[in-house]
Order: C-alpha cells, then structure tokens, then sequence
C-alpha cells in the first residue's frame, strides 16, 4: 500500500469538555497518512485516480472548525471518516494534536492516534 501524508494542518476548534474550550477555542494540529493504492494515478498521470490531497486538507479543516466534540477521540473518528469517503484511500492513520490542552501541569502535547480502514 502507497502513503499519501499531510502534516501539521492547523485549524481552530471548539472542542473539549470544558466551557472555556467551548466559548474560546484552541488550535488543533491534524496529521493524516492515507493508505491506497498509486499506481492508477501514476500509470496515466491522471488526479482522478489518487486522492487530491488539497481537498481532504480543506475538509479535514473544515471537520475541525465545524460541530464541537466534547473528546479528540471523536474528533479523529470524524477525520478518519472523512479521508474515508474517498475512493482511493483503502485505509488512514489520523493524529489529532491538542497542544493547549487544559492541563495543569507543564507539557508539550496530547495527541491521538486512531487507525481505520475501509470495511
């Protein structure tokens, strides 16, 4: 299986237990390795047969900025099922990364990493 990999995008969302992650936001940072297959799209050049990879980012973004979760376990649940949805990606690893997260002592991120497949 061929990777395709996004890193680092970074969007604000409104996601957490808390009212104060809820009324202010934070950012969240998403990693994404979609598993598919690249040779289609390599043998005749054509975008039609890969994943386009500016859109899942725009939708990745766009899951992050939308409808509040209470945990990034949800949040990544959505991700996955969003880089899903397209046909050539067979399986994604998705990383969400909460660097602000409400912690009361010093560290440097809470992330988590979910893997999914097509069925």
């Amino acid at each position: 299986m061929d990777r395709v990999a996004l890193r680092g995008l970074k969007a604000r969302g409104h996601h957490g237990v808390f009212a104060r992650e809820r009324e202010e936001g934070q950012i969240f940072v998403v990693d994404l390795d979609m598993g598919l297959d690249t040779r289609p799209a390599a043998d005749g050049d054509d975008l039609a047969k890969t994943v386009h990879y500016g859109i899942v980012a725009e939708e990745v973004v766009a899951v992050v900025e939308g409808e509040p979760v209470d945990l990034i376990e949800t949040l990544a649940q959505r991700i996955a099922d969003t880089c899903l949805r397209h046909e050539a990606v067979r399986e994604v690893e998705v990383v969400v990364h909460k660097p602000d997260a409400p912690i009361t002592v010093p560290f440097e991120d809470v992330t988590i990493t979910i893997k999914r497949s097509r069925a």
